[in-house]
Parts: structure tokens; sequence; C-alpha cells
């Protein structure tokens, strides 16, 4: 990597984690009111309207091509893009570990990427796992929770969907903060490859999952509502609070 391309990089990750620091300090005085209320979303007429572009997306475009995806793709060859996908994110979680001071997390993570990117095939196949190392996934939403910053609002992300205030702000630094991104940010046709395999694999998840994610989107007299209360469940459970029930997210709520 070039020195303009280091100090370009370097300069997008201060701007990234200061805006982090600025928004994270916002949403933690807003933690009182989500704590008392279970629910803080004072933009929801907004969330809704997002999360009707979003489901609209879905029904036309997602949806129809995960299905052709996995029609038309071998399952086992889909099973290797998500492998390829995962290992991609796995330098960000030794970054996210490290900043989170969990050092053998760290470890671990590295010793993933290192292992399945070498006699794993670029990452291909699981090598790590065939020998029961675990994955620890982590993001900088997490970090900015160890740091003590409080979730803030909900809201939907267009195309992304459900998220608060401080998962937003991680969504954006982990972006800047994962050294593939900063090492192909300005590469051709290398930048293309992250975003391509992580499309494969959301379409792949979608296809997957479609009746549990069909159930929520399609057959809930209230998406929205069942879409936020199954995504704060899900995430405050992730990050430790004993408060929240586990929800899984591809649990298929009103199978028998």
């Amino acid at each position: 990597m070039s020195l303009s391309l280091f100090r370009q990089a370097t300069g997008r990750i201060a701007l990234a984690l200061t805006a982090a620091l600025f928004i994270s300090a916002c949403a933690t005085s807003q933690d009182v009111a989500t704590r008392s209320n279970g629910i803080n979303d004072p933009y929801e007429s907004t969330n809704r309207s997002i999360h009707a572009f979003n489901k609209g997306l879905d029904r036309n475009l997602v949806r129809p091509v995960a299905k052709g995806y996995g029609a038309v793709v071998p399952v086992e060859m889909r099973d290797l893009v998500n492998n390829f996908s995962e290992n991609l994110s796995t330098p960000g979680y030794v970054v996210n570990s490290l900043l989170q001071g969990d050092f053998r997390s760290a470890g671990v993570s590295l010793t993933r990427f290192l292992m399945n990117t070498t006699i794993g095939i670029g990452g291909l196949v699981d090598a790590a796992g065939e020998l029961n190392i675990p994955s620890r996934e982590t993001d900088f939403g997490e970090t900015l929770a160890v740091w003590g910053s409080g979730e803030g609002a909900y809201i939907e992300l267009p195309v992304f969907g459900p998220s608060t205030q401080r998962d937003a702000v991680g969504l954006v630094v982990d972006f800047f903060t994962n050294p593939l991104t900063i090492y192909t940010i300005d590469d051709d046709p290398e930048r293309y490859v992250p975003p391509t395999a992580l499309a494969a694999s959301v379409l792949n998840d979608r296809e997957k999952f479609s009746r549990q994610i069909d159930s929520v989107l399609y057959e809930s007299e209230d998406s929205y509502a069942q879409a936020r209360q199954i995504y704060l469940q899900n995430r405050r459970f992730e990050l430790g609070d004993d408060q929240a029930d586990a929800a899984d997210p591809y649990e298929d709520i009103y199978g028998e």
C-alpha cells in the first residue's frame, strides 16, 4: 500500500472514530429512556417509511434473486462463498477485539484468518473450524458498548435494515477500520471482491432462512414492530444485557 493511500486511509479512520465518539455520546444520553421504556423509537414515523421501502426492495428484488441464486448455485458452492466472505470479515474482528481489550479473542480471530487464508485456500474452506477453533464475531457497535456507550434510539437503515444509533455508527466505522477494506479501497478490480462476496452471502442467507424471514415480513400483523422487537432482543442479548430475552431472528416464530 502506497504512502499516500496509507495517509488517506488513516485520515478516514480518524474521521470515522471521531464521528463515532460524538454520536455515541449522544446515544449515551438517551440510554435512560431506552432502558426505562424498553424501546426508544422517537423516529418511528420515518423508520416505518424506510421499513416500507426495505420491504418493497425485498419483495421485488432481494427475495426473487435469492430464490434464483439458491436454485442455480449448488449449496456446496454457496457454502464456499459464505466461508470466503466470513474470512474477509475476520480482520475486522481482530481490530475490534483489540479495541475491546479482549486479546484472547483477537488472537483466536487472527489464528483463524491465517489458517483459513493459507490452508483454507483463501478462506473458501473453514479449516480453522474443522480444528474446532471457534469464530468470535464482533463489531464496532459492540466496541462502543464495551466503552460504555448507550444504544441510543432505534433506527431502520435503508437496505441494511434494523439498527440503533450506536450500531449504525459501528457499521460505518467497521468499513473504514477493516484492514482488507483499507488495502483494497483504491485498487481495481480487487476493491469489488469484498462487497461481491458479501452480497452473495446475504442472498444465500435470505434463501436459506426464507420461511422465517417471510413469516416476519409478510405474515405478521405489524412487520415493523416484529422486526424491531426481534432485532433489539437479540442485539441486547449478544451484548450481555441480562434483562434481554434471546429471540433467534431465524427462528420460525409462527411454526408449530
